[in-house]
Order: structure tokens, then C-alpha cells, then sequence
């Protein structure tokens, strides 16, 4: 005779629910027993795999049949703690990690971050306008092809396969400038407290302006497959469905705060770098859906082209001015170049700190290996990321590294609205309402 552990529970009763186990007997009183549940719901974990859901993300979804009844997101998978990992390297090193967090928009990490040192360190108003210039340039290629992997990989994660085709390969053009900017394509560590690491080479504002022209011809494949394609429109329209009120609950921002109506654009509503003496517009639409959110991206692509037009122009005005502020105490002590194996000293620097002056080998040193020092205090700064608002708060003690460093991620703030999102429609719905967020699981598990 078998025994329980609880008198009151029914063998049938679990940690995990009722469990029916059918290993014979009367089957007509066993199916009588199942239908008189109220209900049967079953529990699907989408994910975590990486394809289909932006890095690895685990949805944990409850169906009726084909219905979601519950959206639960499992985070935490690509956990790096880069944050953490900044409390123990240089102001200046902390660029080289916080590049990392959303991997496919490194330059906005980066400016986001030195913003915060800078205004820390109380010379924002010192940093050359050549090197606000330059920072303005790599942002918007960098949402260019941030945009490119949102709309190529949402596009192929609903059946269509030619227009990621075409995404990646102008994301190609826009990575190949990166490359003969910074000596990298990703993760590049080009902007530095103070300005940043080195000026733009001869001979790349007619590279970046020849890629403007091809990408504005290249741009139009994808909306000539896409805009007002009935088998997308079908898939996309009416999806996701995520109002004004909800995304101001949840703290919602980017394009699916803008497919609200809402123009809140941080370019123009708190304006950094400069951005007030550009001219371009905020593209907003109204159908708050997965295809409002699609039209927004297709267009800010060619807002950021016009953006990056008129930073050639101011760059072509501004040829010699500095990139980095005067104090020699900020500003990195050597003359960097691109060369073979990415971005280092030059030459030049390295001839003159082993075998001509000794100073410069000395402060060199010192400024390499310790770095400079921030006075104490906090700050928080935020830039118009491709997915939102990414903001930096930086705590400083006084030292030559941080005591605090705490990204507003808007991948992070943005995933919330997965279960509003979702709920009640049919688990095929699922991917495109993700998509149309465009999460980045390196900033959600910084």
C-alpha cells in the first residue's frame, strides 16, 4: 500500500499542476474526468536559441490552443557584467566595455558613456566641434546598420528571405566605413573622453559620400518588395498592437514609442553634439502595430543619410582642427593610426617615447596605466539609440575609476511590453511583435 507524504493531496496533484497519467482502466471515465477541467493550456518555452529570437532569449508562452494566454521573457543568458567589470579599469578602458553591451550600436554605448565623463570631468563645452562632428557621422551610419539587422532579420523571421539579403548587404557598406574610420567593424572603441581617438583618413568623406549615394539606390529594393506587400501587410498590420498610454507605463522609447504618434526623439527634444544645427526630421506614424514600427526604421534611414550629408559638409570646413581636448592631462597621449592589425600608436609616438624625450615617456606611462582622475559626483546622460533612449548613469569618487556604472538600456525597458503585446492574439504573431521591437540581448544582459 503506497503512502503519501500530505493526507489531503490527490495522487494527481503535483508541484507542477494536475498530472493525468493513462495506464489503463475505464477510459470513458478517464476522458469524462479530462473534460471536466474548466480548461487545458499548455506551456511552450520558445527559445532560448539564437536565429530567430534577437541573441538568446527565452520566451516562455501559455497557449489555448493557438492563442497566447501568457507572455514571460527569460533573460539573463549572455550575462557579461560589463558594468561591473568597469569598476575596475580606467575612465578611458571603460570605453572598450561599454562598446560591448548592445553590440549592434556600439558607437551610440560609447558616446553615451564619454557624454557622462565629460560632463563629470566639466569640459563638455571643451571638446573640439570636429570631434562632435565625427561622433554625429558614426552615429548615424551606426543606425543605418543597426536598422539593417532589424529590418533584414524581422523581415526573414516572418518567411521572407530577399530582404535580409539586401539589408546585410548594405549593412556591408556601412561596416566597411566603420573599418576605414577605426580599423574595426564592430566594437571599436573610437570615441574617447575628451573627443575621440583619432581623425577621420584622407580620402573618407568621398568614401562616405559615394556609400550615401549607393545606399539611397540600394534602400529603395527592400521598400519596393515590402511597403504595401499584402503578404507582409497581412503578417504585420494590426500585430503587436502597443498604445501611447501602455509604452508611457512601461517607459517605452524608440521607434515603437514613435508608431504612437509620439515624435519623442532625443536628438530634437534634448538635443547633444549639436544635433540642434542638423536638419532632419522625426518620423512618427499612428497605427501603433508592427508594421508602423517597420515604416519608422525604413525612413529614419533616410534621415540619417541627410544627417551624415551635412556632417561631410561641416567636417570639409573644420579639415585640421582637433579631435581631442588641449588638456594633456585628459587627452590620450599619443597620435593613433589604423594600420595592419586595426588601431595603435603610431610610429612616430612610439620613436619619440623610446629613444627622444623622456617626458613624454613618463606621461605616457602614468596616463596609460592609471589614467586620469574624475572629481567626485554622478552624472546621467542619454542619446537617441537605433532602439531608444540609452542612457549612462556614471558615479565617480574622485578616482581613476568609476565607482558606478548603470546603463538605462532601452532593449532592457523596451521587452517589457512583449506580454501587452502579445497576449490574446495567436502564438504566429509572437516573432514579428519581437521583431518589431528589435531587442538586443547584449544590453539587456549587460
Amino acid at each position: 500500500m503506497t503512502t503519501h507524504s500530505d493526507a489531503y493531496a490527490d495522487s494527481r496533484e503535483t508541484t507542477e499542476g494536475r498530472v493525468y497519467s493513462v495506464t489503463g482502466g475505464d477510459w470513458d471515465s478517464l476522458a469524462t474526468e479530462i473534460g471536466a477541467t474548466k480548461e487545458e493550456r499548455v506551456v511552450v518555452n520558445m527559445g532560448p536559441q539564437h536565429p530567430s529570437t534577437h541573441g538568446v532569449l527565452r520566451i516562455i508562452l501559455e497557449l489555448e490552443g493557438e492563442t497566447v494566454t501568457e507572455v514571460r521573457c527569460g533573460i539573463g543568458y549572455l550575462h557579461t557584467g560589463i558594468e561591473k567589470n568597469t569598476e575596475y579599469r580606467s575612465w578611458t578602458q571603460g570605453v572598450t566595455f561599454v562598446t560591448r553591451m548592445d553590440y549592434l550600436a556600439p558607437i551610440f554605448n560609447e558616446t553615451a558613456y564619454c557624454l557622462a565623463v565629460e560632463k563629470l570631468l566639466g569640459i563638455t563645452d571643451d571638446i573640439p566641434e570636429r570631434a562632435s562632428v565625427i561622433r554625429v557621422l558614426m552615429m548615424e551610419l551606426n543606425r543605418i546598420s543597426s536598422h539593417m539587422v532589424a529590418l533584414g532579420t524581422g523581415a526573414l523571421e516572418l518567411g521572407a528571405l530577399s530582404p535580409m539579403i539586401f539589408a546585410f548587404r548594405d549593412r556591408e557598406l556601412v561596416l566597411d566605413l566603420f573599418e576605414n574610420i577605426s580599423g574595426l567593424r564592430m566594437n571599436m572603441a573610437y570615441i574617447r573622453p575628451g573627443g575621440v581617438a583619432q581623425d577621420i583618413p584622407a580620402g573618407a568623406i568621398q568614401k562616405i559620400r559615394e556609400t550615401v549615394d549607393q545606399l539611397r539606390i540600394n534602400f529603395k529594393d527592400n521598400e519596393k518588395l515590402l511597403v504595401g506587400n499584402t503578404i507582409w501587410m497581412k503578417r504585420t498590420q494590426n500585430i503587436g498592437y502597443l498604445d501611447l498610454a501602455g509604452c508611457t507605463t512601461l517607459g517605452i522609447t524608440g521607434p515603437v514609442l514613435r508608431s504612437t504618434g509620439l515624435p519623442w526623439d532625443l536628438r530634437k527634444t534634448q538635443p547633444y553634439c549639436g544635433y540642434e544645427n542638423y536638419d532632419f526630421d522625426v518620423i512618427t506614424t499612428d497605427s501603433a502595430d508592427v508594421y508602423g514600427r517597420f515604416l519608422i526604421r525604413m525612413q529614419e534611414l533616410e534621415q540619417s543619410l541627410r544627417i551624415v550629408e551635412q556632417a561631410c559638409d561641416k567636417l570639409e570646413k573644420l579639415a585640421g582642427q582637433p579631435v581631442m581636448v588641449a588638456d594633456k592631462k585628459i587627452a590620450w597621449p599619443s597620435q593613433l593610426s589604423v594600420g595592419g592589425d586595426g588601431m595603435g600608436n603610431s610610429l612616430e609616438h612610439i620613436r619619440e617615447i623610446m629613444g627622444e624625450s623622456m617626458e613624454s615617456l613618463i606621461h605616457h606611462f602614468k596616463l596609460v596605466t592609471e589614467g586620469f582622475r574624475v572629481p567626485a559626483g554622478q552624472a546621467y546622460v542619454a542619446v537617441e539609440s537605433p532602439r531608444g533612449e540609452t542612457g549612462v548613469h556614471l558615479v565617480s569618487d574622485g578616482g581613476t575609476r568609476p565607482y558606478r556604472v548603470h546603463f538605462r538600456e532601452p532593449s532592457f525597458n523596451n521587452l517589457q511590453s512583449t506580454s501587452a503585446m502579445c497576449e490574446g492574439s495567436m502564438i504566429a504573431d509572437v516573432i514579428g511583435a519581437i521583431a518589431s521591437i528589435d531587442p538586443v540581448m547584449g544590453g539587456v544582459d549587460r
